[in-house]
């Protein structure tokens, strides 16, 4: 059966006022049935977890199931998985931890690819302790990061790297397994930034050889909230500030405070949306139902992809600067004699969001000769359709002519 985008459609109210999101990397819409889970949650009996009170029970039960839906969407233990306010303070928190067990001349690796919020956290950390920072390229003109950008920049010392699965300004995905491998060759412990991977791909944790591995459900049609993933034993090693009467148990330990539970009612009901949109039948496990759901909405995206790519090339002045050989469907597109941030605002009048900007990948930015402004973003969606492309392409034809 092909994927119904039609059908898939059907379930976001959002898409209902009309506009085409072409802005899904900074934010997917969401469907009703997610926010029917966080609505019935907030209206239930609720206390904090426990398993003597039915509401105790019901917050209890969010949580535990929360982590398996996440467990089975990445290919993790639930038993690894620790949720947070969003993948940056998830990361900060990992950094500071970790922080307390280097010493001076110890080494990081952060890279020019990444957004942000895998590079300051380890900075600042670094800085505090009196570690050093190294620096990985990657190819400005064919987006590409390789295992020689990282080979370049590992020693002894190294005792962290800090990757992204893939560039959420240019799509770019680095070959995570090599690169990740040479950081444990190095001794060094590997944190993956998956926020934009995941969207897009199935993932295996284990598989991709990350020690961390950080997403954020608002990005695969979920609330706002984030996620890291580990080996419950590796978390047991770390031991992250936390109040005195808190709990000690893995994950718990990581987690400040009471847990948003309907944020994580949300973020299963993603999940189980997720999984319903591949060609699996019922009587398979979800994690199986995932990975075919994430195929085929895969197949649909790239199918897009290729569409605008060819309208693109049609068009007078125009570059694209996501080239690499394996990426997501994200292009970015800058103007001979534009302004972005021009193009930007002609599309939205015209019903179609597509914005302009560094996205926070400031370095990225900066290295493809952007600056601090960026360019134009276009990323696919699951519930983007043809006529949204054609949307989108007349309008840049508009704003060109």
């Amino acid at each position: 059966m092909p994927y119904d985008v039609r059908a898939v459609r059907d379930h976001f109210p959002a898409l209902k006022a009309g506009y085409a999101h072409f802005d899904g990397p900074g934010g997917s819409q969401v469907p009703d049935v997610v926010a029917d889970a966080m609505a019935r949650t907030l209206l239930s009996p609720l206390a904090n977890r426990g398993r003597v009170t039915a509401a105790e029970r019901t917050a209890d039960d969010i949580v535990t199931g929360a982590r398996q839906a996440m467990a089975d969407l990445l290919g993790a233990d639930p038993r690894g998985v620790v949720f947070g306010r969003s993948m940056t303070q998830l990361t900060y928190d990992m950094a500071r931890t970790l922080a307390a067990t280097w010493r001076p001349g110890d080494e990081v690796v952060v890279t020019r690819l990444d957004h942000d919020a895998n590079i300051r956290p380890w900075v600042q950390a670094a800085e505090a302790v009196g570690a050093v920072v190294r620096w990985a390229d990657f190819d400005p003109e064919s987006g590409e990061l390789t295992e020689d950008h990282l080979a370049a920049v590992l020693s002894p010392r190294t005792r962290l790297v800090a990757v992204t699965a893939a560039s959420n300004l240019i799509g770019t995905c680095p070959p995570v397994r090599a690169l990740t491998d040479l950081a444990h060759e190095a001794g060094a412990l590997a944190y993956v930034d998956g926020v934009h991977f995941t969207a897009h791909a199935a993932v295996h944790v284990e598989a991709l050889g990350a020690d961390f591995y950080a997403c954020s459900p608002y990005k695969f049609l979920g609330p706002h909230c984030g996620v890291l993933a580990a080996a419950p034993e590796l978390l047991e090693t770390l031991h992250p500030q936390k109040l005195l009467p808190s709990t000690d148990v893995v994950p718990e330990r990581f987690e400040l405070g009471t847990l948003p539970y309907e944020l994580l009612a949300g973020t299963t009901a993603a999940v189980d949306f997720l999984a319903s949109l591949g060609t699996a039948g019922p009587a398979v496990g979800r994690r199986e139902r995932l990975v075919a759901a994430m195929g085929a909405m895969g197949r649909h995206e790239d199918r897009l992809r290729g569409r605008i790519e060819e309208g693109l090339a049609a068009l007078p002045g125009i570059t694209v600067y996501s080239r690499a050989a394996h990426r997501t469907p994200t292009l970015l597109v800058g103007f001979a004699d534009r302004d972005p941030a021009a193009a930007y605002e002609f599309l939205a009048g015209r019903g179609v969001n597509a914005p302009a900007s560094s996205f926070y990948a400031l370095e990225a930015s900066r290295r493809l000769g952007l600056g601090d402004t960026g360019a134009l973003r276009v990323g696919l969606a699951p519930y983007i359709e043809d006529d949204d492309v054609a949307r989108l392409l007349d309008g840049l034809r508009a704003f060109l002519d």
